[in-house]
């Protein structure tokens, strides 16, 4: 019962693709893998036979790995919208992130990613999980239930991704790894 994270200097740096590869990967090698992204912001979903949504490319990993995709691989899904955020938990709106106190919502959101991720590590013999945007977004620190909190809470390995076509590459992985913390640092 193993977790693997992939978190990244920047959105947009292959994380998702490299998920997908991992997940095709182990399951070539005959591993039980299942993807895990606890909090995905994208207007791009993956609709499931009973109604319910996840984010496209959790949806696509899960086929990576030969199986159906399921809400517990993208519990938490944020869908972008005149009037805030629609939150999506378990592929269902509970409604616009303006109708709910912050403070609340977060929790209420942390819990949940937590919830899911426990039951696919207890049915998978890998959970391969992917960040959001870059491992320090420190203006979210506190808000963070996708990156380095939740590999704290996973106490699992962080692969950190970086795009060198973009140029600055060893800069945004030197800065990455100096803004994180000393115990999140341990963990990349």
């Amino acid at each position: 019962m193993a977790t693997l994270m992939v978190q990244g200097t920047a959105s947009g740096v292959g994380k998702s693709t490299l998920v997908l590869a991992l997940c095709r990967i182990f399951t070539q090698d005959g591993l039980q893998v299942a993807p895990f992204k606890a909090q995905n912001l994208s207007e791009r979903v993956y609709d499931l036979p009973d109604g319910r949504v996840l984010a496209l490319s959790q949806a696509l990993a899960a086929f990576a790995c030969g199986m159906q995709p399921h809400p517990d691989m993208n519990p938490v899904l944020l869908r972008t919208g005149p009037n805030g955020a629609d939150v999506v938990l378990d592929g269902v709106s509970i409604g616009s992130s303006a109708n709910w106190d912050e403070t609340v919502l977060r929790e209420k959101l942390r819990v949940h990613a937590h919830r899911a991720y426990a039951r696919l590590k207890g049915k998978y013999d890998i959970v391969v999980a992917e960040g959001a945007g870059s491992a320090v977004e420190c203006n979210l620190r506190e808000k963070d239930i996708v990156n380095m909190n939740f590999a704290l809470h996973a106490q699992c390995p962080v692969l950190l991704l970086a795009d060198i076509s973009r140029g600055g590459v060893f800069a945004s992985v030197y800065g990455t790894l100096e803004l994180l913390a000393p115990e999140e640092r341990k963990l990349v």
